[in-house]
């Protein structure tokens, strides 16, 4: 008897993983050494330029100011490992610092320049930073008095310096005297803090090594083709993984040019930058670019010279996108999706991806990286298809929280994945869409928000009995911040106004609120949790 043939048999889901390969090895140098190879292979490009004062350095330049500042720094008794804040807006300064302290092993932290002494002195504590490099003031900001404030609330804080005071000219002086030789550095030492929303009712610090973030703006550069020839406008923040390395050491890696169009966000000045200094790549999240293109005489502006840039934040409306590709000839243009604790960058678009990829996906997996989508309970990676928590493992997964040893262990586990906490689904082809997020965390312009940080602060309202902060819709934004109270007195609850003028000058600007219900009790669960999906429907409409 002739057998008959088996029926075929279906093939096993291919998983939701993937592996990002390459030709180009990681780098093992730490940032002052890359900086090095920088100034040997390209001397006289420049690397820096403030639109604003009109400064400009060459990388051997900038390299000599580099190091006369980390001598200054020696010299004042700043040691490998010591934390230096670092408050302040865009400026030459900044850079110079981001560079000088990983020149001598300092760790450099982040502060946002929106933050309020209620925040700002939780991080000096928390970091035990012995010196402040801050702004003098920004708009509305008044760093110096704002510095001042919390002075006795920080115990470790020796003193604080006011960019362009005579305190900078005065530790700059020091460097005439200096001739300590720079500490030996490994790769693999902490170099920076970077403060993330916590839900626990203060930021966490996310605590990143030479290895992180050098390679992760190296290999960001590499996908958008930096060369020496680039030049790259950069309005968004420093004080952000965004700027300071996607930006800052994406350029210094390969040779290029960093533009600081104004010290904070205007779309105008921006634009003016590209135009006046050719540049050839533009960042921005997408409300960015949304301003600039709305911008009253947008079309007058010669933006021929850009090919490229980096949006992320937040995803990319299809009408934006084209309209950047065409209007702003960024044909080029890249889609990223990362987090602080990731250095920040795990998925990346290419060069040559169509608009349905860029807009319906954030890219996928980088080099030497890896991705999966598994299932927030088990940890089991999920089927290609199927929709899960994201996680990402690597080079570029933080040394942890500073300090906060159980909290690292809550994000990263013992196989050392780092859970993003949003839920993604993998495609077929290894790109990955972001469908939603696990926790409550907000979205405003790029900015992530932790409703319970807000939450926690407004409890100490007089006016309220209870809050719950969600967030809802926004057009402009993505979302906004609302707050839900049941208020102390329901004869008398505290009105929208009253909120933003008690967070004025304690919360950050994006945290306060922009909306308020008042409500007589939340829905709950049958186990007695509020159901902040229900505020969401109800007041998100």
């Amino acid at each position: 008897m002739t057998a008959q043939p088996s029926a075929p048999q279906p093939s096993a889901a291919q998983p939701s993983y993937s592996h990002g390969t390459g030709s180009t090895a990681l780098l093992g140098d730490t940032i002052g050494a890359n900086l090095d190879r920088a100034v040997a292979a390209w001397p006289d490009r420049e690397v820096l330029v403030d639109v604003p004062s009109g400064r400009r350095w060459t990388y051997a330049a900038f390299a000599a100011d580099v190091d006369r500042l980390a001598h200054a720094l020696l010299a004042d008794g700043v040691a490998k490992g010591d934390r230096v804040g670092i408050w302040a807006v865009n400026c030459p300064e900044w850079v110079l610092v981001q560079y000088a302290t990983a020149r001598i092993g300092a760790i450099m932290v982040n502060i946002n320049p929106a933050y309020r002494t209620h925040e700002v002195a939780y991080v000096l504590r928390q970091a035990g930073v012995s010196l402040l490099f801050a702004s003098q003031g920004h708009k509305t900001s008044d760093y110096r008095a704002m510095a001042a404030e919390v002075r006795d609330d920080c115990p470790e804080l020796r003193r604080t310096i006011h960019f362009g005071d005579p305190d900078w000219e005065a530790l700059l002086a020091h460097e005439s005297t200096a001739t300590a030789p720079f500490p030996e550095l490994s790769c693999d030492d902490p170099i920076n803090i970077q403060y993330t929303s916590g839900t626990t009712g203060f930021p966490k610090g996310a605590t990143l090594s030479h290895h992180n973030i050098l390679n992760n703006g190296y290999f960001v550069g590499e996908l958008v083709g930096y060369t020496e020839q680039d030049r790259i406008c950069v309005p968004v923040p420093f004080y952000h993984c965004f700027g300071m390395v996607m930006g800052n050491l994406a350029a210094t890696s390969h040779g290029a040019c960093i533009v600081v169009p104004a010290p904070s966000f205007e779309p105008g000045a921006t634009l003016e930058a590209v135009q006046r200094e050719r540049c050839t790549s533009l960042y921005g999240v997408p409300t960015m670019f949304i301003a600039e293109l709305n911008l009253p005489g947008f079309a007058a502006h010669d933006l021929s010279s850009l090919r490229t840039g980096i949006m992320a934040g937040s995803p990319c409306p299809v009408e934006v996108m084209k309209r950047v590709v065409a209007e702003m000839h960024m044909r080029e243009v890249s889609i990223c999706y990362g987090m602080t604790e990731t250095s920040p960058v795990s998925l990346q678009t290419r060069r040559d991806d169509d608009l349905e990829h860029r807009t319906g996906t954030v890219g996928r997996v980088l080099p030497h990286l890896e991705v999966k989508v598994a299932d927030p309970v088990t940890g089991a990676t999920l089927p290609r298809g199927t929709s899960g928590e994201l996680r990402t493992r690597g080079y570029s997964v933080m040394l942890g929280y500073w300090e906060e040893p159980t909290r690292t262990a809550e994000a990263v586990d013992a196989g050392r994945w780092m859970h993003t906490g949003d839920l993604a689904v993998m495609r077929e082809d290894g790109y990955v869409e972001i469908v939603g997020r696990i926790k409550d965390m907000i979205i405003r312009g790029g900015e992530n928000i932790y409703p319970r940080e807000i939450e926690e602060f407004l409890y100490g309202h007089p006016g309220i009995a209870d809050v719950q902060v969600v967030g809802v819709p926004h057009e402009r934004y993505g979302e906004e911040v609302l707050a839900c109270v049941v208020p102390r007195d329901p004869a008398a609850p505290p009105t929208l106004a009253d909120l933003r003028a008690y967070c004025a000058g304690r919360l950050a600007h994006y945290k306060v609120p922009s909306r308020l219900e008042i409500l007589d009790a939340f829905p709950m669960t049958v186990s007695g949790k509020v159901r902040k999906i229900a505020l969401r429907e109800r007041f998100g409409a």
